[in-house]
């Protein structure tokens, strides 16, 4: 037996007459397993980085069960505007020696120190770093070590600052100590839903690609063991052969698949979309799926070659091959379609809009099956349209026929472009319908007055507002008090301000003070009337103040969104009534750069820390933006993803190309020899090529928009297709047909001239 490993192991690196041809048959084996033993391999870390954040939040999670002994540790947790970002801080003071030091911290910072996460430091070092430096207070001592973060990519920092400043907070906190059991990770049925799809698209054409690289060279492979069978070989030893020439392949690919992951490691924080960061330490496969990855590989490679030989019978005098293709079964392939389109269909019993865990467990279930059904259902419907095809030029004949003969490779390769389409429309419907369904009111043109806001409270109302009158840039001062307005259990949210305030709004057209404007969905509605109680929110509690009548003459609004603001409230309306404690928008207007005065009014506010956070006054549209460069982030990583894999897909297109042809240089070269034309013979390639690739994509499209179907009923969602995605696929599904028939001609005008034909 080893000698039959030893000899196959000789044959696959120098076998054939030419050992160049076989040598580059291997190397092109040995990279494509390298590129999906690559892929694996990350995917495989993905468990382990997860958990290592996971893990590392865990450590330091606030424990404030009390314990006996231990002085505790003041804290206030809050988010800081700081741009395009938010930066966690957390504010701690400490009530004795013994209290707890957060991980992270060689020692808690004084009051007016501040600590920070790395990223953060290197945002505030960065160009433009300043305005950022602006939104967070106190005095920058040090940075968190790595076990005070969860993530590369956390934004964070602790504050120190007197006890009696947290004490004052009804949301302020005592912590005993940090770090709960980590107990692994758990993975929602949404989760799940999203994925096992994923996973599904990502793995098929990466399986599909190995085992069509590790065939590569098949004809003149089985040649070879035809001439091993003369010399005394029998079939078994023939096998054992093959098999070994199939496992050289898979060993030096799976040897570069893991050195082109751990040079991918080192620079994977670099690289990553949407800017997130990682550890590299963090991304390490676990052993049980390098284990799984390391017999995988080299098993499809030599149950491929295996299961490339069941219908061939290799003998001395040559290679046998059964005359009849035997006609594909249909049932299984049905079935696993069947199962994915059941599991679909169940999600029709739950309501639009009320998507729960059986609902998405039926999702996750039944797109999985979906996307394998349709990867095996292309081989079959590949092989009855071209029972049915008949006649055409020349070209188009030799294309048929050859499929007639054998047109389960070609699909097979191309199945895999089945699925990273389907998945593809899959998840760009999603996120597009998702993303237009989330439409936001429209910034009232008064803002442009008044572009910088402060969010405080009445409580530090005028402390705010002197504050910002101090600032030489700013001009102006308007406070607006957010309140509720309540008639019963019907609940009116609007706002008490002078008319520029209530501008920055809402567009009201005319205003004086004791006018009152009530906003109104633009397809009609009511003002309220009579009396209201008025509401504030302080310290996490509604607060009751006066009631109000509301006077007659109210002015009626139409906005395009009314979901937030109801009531605009001059103060003249309110007759001197004492408003309730509540959350207040501080509107600021001044001169020069919009972001410069948003900045001095940041560092003029820095001593109220968590109690006021200034920003633009027209944040909706920033969020907005946010979200639009968000979908288009997702949408260049999806698009660079699926090209990846569609660039698999084409190499795998190429191999089985470069295959057919070596295969049939002697009928190629007796049908030049009688006078057809090389570009007969190149568009019978083409069009070989081209209709599995057709009807994958047709099949896709249909997979694609079955699978966003049901996910959009759930979420309430009209369906959205962004055809210039599916535009640039299929465009570049075509080039690809077109790239890889343009490889080959080389090699078809090679194996097609007469001199060649002589040689054979």
């Amino acid at each position: 037996m080893m000698r039959d490993l030893a000899l196959g192991l000789r044959l696959a690196v120098g076998g054939g007459r030419m050992s160049g041809a076989a040598l580059l048959r291997l190397a092109m084996t040995a990279f494509g397993i390298a590129l999906a033993v690559a892929v694996l391999l990350s995917a495989a870390a993905v468990q382990h980085l997860v958990g290592a954040q996971a893990e590392r939040k865990a450590a330091i999670a606030q424990v404030t069960q009390p314990r006996a002994g231990v002085a505790p540790l003041l804290v206030y947790n809050w988010y800081a505007s700081a741009g395009e970002d938010f930066v966690k801080l957390t504010a701690v003071a400490a009530t004795g020696a013994d209290s707890p030091v957060p991980p992270g911290l060689s020692r808690l910072p004084a009051p007016g120190e501040l600590v920070v996460s790395p990223e953060l430091a290197a945002k505030l070092a960065a160009p433009g770093g300043a305005s950022m430096r602006a939104q967070l207070p106190g005095r920058i001592v040090g940075q968190l070590s790595r076990e005070g973060v969860a993530g590369a990519g956390d934004l964070s920092g602790y504050y120190g600052v007197p006890a009696a400043q947290i004490e004052a907070e009804a949301d302020g906190r005592k912590v005993y100590a940090f770090g709960l059991p980590y107990t692994g990770l758990g993975l929602s049925a949404a989760m799940l839903a999203v994925i096992l799809p994923i996973v599904a698209v990502l793995l098929l054409p990466l399986l599909i690609f190995v085992t069509t690289a590790s065939r590569m060279g098949a004809a003149q492979r089985e040649r070879r063991l035809a001439a091993l069978r003369l010399i005394g070989l029998d079939a078994r030893q023939v096998k054992r052969v093959a098999a070994a020439e199939s496992l050289v392949g898979a060993a030096l690919g799976l040897a570069a698949g893991i050195g082109f992951f751990a040079v991918l490691r080192t620079f994977v924080a670099d690289i990553l979309p949407f800017g997130l960061r990682i550890f590299p330490e963090d991304l390490v496969p676990s052993w049980s799926l390098v284990v799984v990855i390391v017999l995988l590989i080299p098993g499809l490679a030599v149950g491929s070659a295996m299961f490339g030989l069941r219908r061939t019978i290799v003998e001395p005098l040559g290679v046998v091959r059964q005359g009849k293709p035997v006609r594909r079964r249909m049932w299984w392939r049905w079935a696993l379609t069947a199962t994915g389109v059941l599991f679909l269909a169940a999600t029709l019993a739950f309501e639009r809009g009320h998507g729960d865990t059986p609902a998405a467990l039926a999702l996750s279930v039944g797109s999985v099956f979906l996307l394998i059904g349709v990867a095996a259902l292309l081989p079959w419907l590949v092989e009855r349209l071209v029972e049915r095809l008949h006649g055409g030029p020349p070209s188009w004949q030799l294309a048929i026929r050859r499929l007639q003969l054998d047109s389960g490779t070609a699909s097979r390769v191309v199945s895999g472009l089945v699925v990273v389409l389907a998945g593809t429309i899959l998840i760009q419907g999603v996120i597009t319908s998702l993303a237009s369904g989330d439409d936001r009111q429209a910034t009232p043109d008064g803002v442009a007055a008044v572009p910088v806001r402060v969010d405080t409270t009445a409580a530090h109302e005028a402390e705010v507002g002197k504050l910002v009158s101090a600032v030489p840039e700013v001009t102006g001062v308007h406070p607006a008090r957010n309140l509720t307005f309540r008639s019963g259990e019907e609940r009116n949210y609007g706002v008490v301000g002078d008319c520029v305030a209530l501008r920055a709004r809402a567009n009201i057209g005319a205003c004086s003070d004791g006018d009152v404007f009530s906003l109104v969905p633009s397809r009609g509605g009511a003002a309220p009337a009579g009396r209201l109680q008025l509401q504030g929110y302080s310290r996490g509690e509604e607060v009751n103040g006066p009631e109000w009548t509301v006077p007659a003459g109210v002015k009626v609004v139409q906005a395009a969104d009314a979901a937030g603001d109801s009531l605009l409230v001059t103060p003249g309306a309110l007759g001197g009534l004492a408003l309730p404690d509540s959350t207040v928008t501080v509107y600021v207007s001044g001169t020069g750069d919009v972001q410069a005065l948003i900045d001095n009014v940041a560092r003029a506010i820095t001593p109220l820390a968590w109690n006021a956070s200034a920003g633009k006054s027209d944040y909706l549209d920033d969020f907005a933006a946010r979200d639009r460069q968000m979908v288009e982030s997702f949408r260049s990583v999806l698009i660079t993803a699926s090209l990846f894999v569609l660039a698999v897909a084409a190499m795998s297109l190429l191999m089985l190309s470069i295959e057919q042809i070596s295969e049939r240089r002697r009928p190629l070269a007796a049908l030049s020899a009688a006078g057809v034309p090389i570009g007969v013979l190149a568009r019978g390639s083409l069009w070989q090529t081209a209709i599995p690739v057709v009807v994958g994509v047709a099949l896709a499209v249909a997979a694609g928009l079955g699978l966003t179907a049901p996910i959009l009923r759930l979420a309430d969602r009209p369906m959205i297709v962004d055809v210039p995605v599916l535009l640039t696929l299929a465009a570049t599904t075509v080039a690809a047909v077109l790239l890889v028939t343009g490889l080959t001609m080389p090699l078809l005008r090679q194996v097609t001239r007469l001199d060649t034909l002589r040689s054979e």
